[in-house]
């Protein structure tokens, strides 16, 4: 039986400096289920956003800002059962000059990539064409997972977006793209093209280190858009890293076959 498409709502979380001069720009995005009474955020995380709200404002206090998701999910973390009467409440307990938009609804068969596509639509900042656009960049991989993971049949028993800093540090911005539960053991992949920024690769190396520290058991997988060339040095570093750290290496050919093993073993 084919996915039905279920009603959610959504929020924008308005900057509004001056709110005489109705002049605001959309700092993040609050979706909420309201069968389930979920409700998730989503806000401005990296320096080219905060950069951006300081060009547009410049007096803007971004330290109000940054600490905005931290104390938004305290709440929500605090209502965990009734998401729906956090925000009934939350206009209340924001600062002047942050605002809700008004409640509007959205018919979406996922909620993560609503939530996701809702951020890119409204809150991300509009860019034109460029190399993250490819289907080989981060962006492309994980629109090409998600795919795999939905026609196999696991997407919906998987987290998304999952942040690193309990892990590491508090304000690692880092995020895994995908997590899962297995055998007992949590799982987590990871989006890792070999043709762009090799610190990626570090980047994931240092929080499986950190998570593994905390969570016995742990498995990573990095998917690539293709498996490492021999004799390519980037390709060869990348690889070698990964094998020391034991992270798995699943290119993008590779990703459908791997994804119905791990559907037969998932919980």
């Amino acid at each position: 039986m084919p996915e039905q498409e279920q009603a959610f709502a959504f929020h924008l979380l308005r900057y509004t400096p001056i709110a005489a001069r109705d002049e605001f720009l959309n700092v993040g995005v609050v979706l909420h289920d309201p069968a389930s009474k979920r409700a998730e955020v989503r806000l401005v995380e990296s320096e080219s956003e905060f950069a951006r709200l300081r060009r547009i404002h410049p007096a803007a206090d971004l330290d109000l800002v940054r600490g905005l998701e931290a104390e938004l999910r305290a709440q929500l973390g605090a209502h965990e059962s009734d998401a729906t009467a956090w925000l009934a409440r939350l206009d209340q307990t924001l600062s002047g000059v942050l605002q809700l938009s008004p409640r509007r609804a959205v018919l979406s068969f996922d909620f993560d990539e609503e939530l996701d596509r809702l951020y890119k639509a409204h809150v991300e900042p509009v860019r034109g064409p460029s190399a993250t656009d490819s289907p080989h960049s981060r962006v492309g991989l994980r629109a090409r997972a998600t795919d795999v993971f939905r026609q196999n049949g696991i997407l919906k028993r998987m987290q998304r977006n999952i942040r690193v800093e309990e892990f590491t540090h508090p304000g690692d911005p880092m995020r895994l793209d995908f997590a899962y539960r297995k055998n007992g053991t949590r799982g987590f992949v990871q989006m890792l093209p070999l043709e762009r920024d090799p610190a990626q690769v570090k980047a994931l190396a240092y929080t499986s280190e950190c998570v593994r520290e905390k969570m016995n058991g742990a498995e990573f997988t990095a998917v690539c858009e293709e498996r490492p060339r021999a004799g390519n040095p980037r390709h060869d570093f990348v690889a070698g890293l990964l094998a020391r750290q034991q992270i798995e290496l699943v290119s993008l050919p590779e990703l459908e076959g791997w994804s119905r093993q791990l559907g037969m073993r998932l919980q």
